[in-house]
């Protein structure tokens, strides 16, 4: 019963992760579903309209009871308590994440670059961190294991700009709006100033290049058999990224997400381009040079 409740929540929340992940071994795909179940109830919780404050503290207080052992009756948290203490999660990771969470509820934009990082560890590094001591990679993984976990959350949010703002809130730094121009993120305005939005989507497609490229250099550490959806989930956000580059203004028309065939076509060449005796090699982005 608990691990159908692990599938339907990762199912249903997430077509890359979700289906990347069904190509994780039995044991390491369920515990990929413990974790991914736990951080998008909480994430669900504060992008719900309204808002489900009270539920989201309720959440967070059930997590600290669990940090004594004792079992809460939710299969969400008591499933990811099990696998913290089995993988040995640091608590301040978990910590991070219900803060930066937290802070989705009172936050609604960030001036800087700098003022965003703190969300960023919290909503994104510390996943990189958490599926690193899934998969068992050294310690020396860790700092390619934040920046894939920060660069596939950048995406997402240059991808859900209009969504964001439905909630009230936008992730993308104030300060590289004013650098291109850009008054505001809206529909309208963007399309009264098309040059300096376009500018300013690619540059922020470019900063997410850098983090990916950094996260790429990890995955020489990552055994063959759990590269390949590591390597397939890293692929359909490149895909995306590249996708929003060539027209920026389709953010506006439809959520950009890769089909269910590409991801498992992805799978497939993945399968066939991964040596299994490996120094894997640099990816060229799908979108460079456009």
């Amino acid at each position: 019963m608990t691990d159908n409740v692990q599938y339907t929540i990762f199912r249903n929340g997430s077509r890359t992760y979700f289906h990347s992940s069904l190509f994780f071994p039995q044991d390491i795909r369920k515990d990929v579903f413990a974790l991914y179940a736990f951080v998008r109830t909480a994430d669900d919780l504060v992008d719900s309209v309204p808002q489900k404050k009270d539920e989201f503290y309720d959440f967070c207080n059930r997590w600290d009871r669990s940090l004594s052992g004792e079992p809460t009756g939710d299969p969400v948290i008591d499933r990811f308590s099990e696998l913290s203490e089995r993988k040995k999660f640091s608590d301040t990771w978990t910590a991070a994440f219900l803060s930066s969470m937290e802070s989705d509820l009172y936050i609604s934009e960030y001036e800087s670059m700098a003022e965003l990082d703190r969300y960023l560890y919290g909503s994104a590094e510390v996943i990189g961190l958490f599926m690193a001591r899934i998969l068992d990679l050294p310690d020396q993984a860790f700092p390619e294991a934040r920046s894939l976990g920060r660069a596939m959350q950048f995406v997402n949010f240059i991808r859900d700009i209009e969504e964001d703002l439905s909630f009230g809130r936008t992730y993308m730094p104030q300060e590289d709006l004013r650098q291109f121009g850009v008054p505001s993120l809206s529909y309208e305005s963007s399309y009264r100033h098309p040059d300096q939005f376009v500018g300013f989507i690619r540059f922020e497609i470019e900063r997410y290049r850098k983090w990916q490229e950094a996260a790429e250099v990890g995955y020489s550490a990552i055994p063959y058999r759990y590269l390949i959806p590591v390597r397939t989930a890293s692929d359909m956000y490149n895909w995306t990224a590249g996708r929003i580059y060539r027209d920026p203004f389709v953010i506006y028309q439809r959520k950009v997400k890769p089909s269910i065939q590409r991801i498992i076509a992805t799978i497939c060449t993945n399968v066939i381009r991964i040596p299994v005796n490996r120094s894997c090699p640099k990816v060229r982005h799908p979108s460079h040079g456009l």
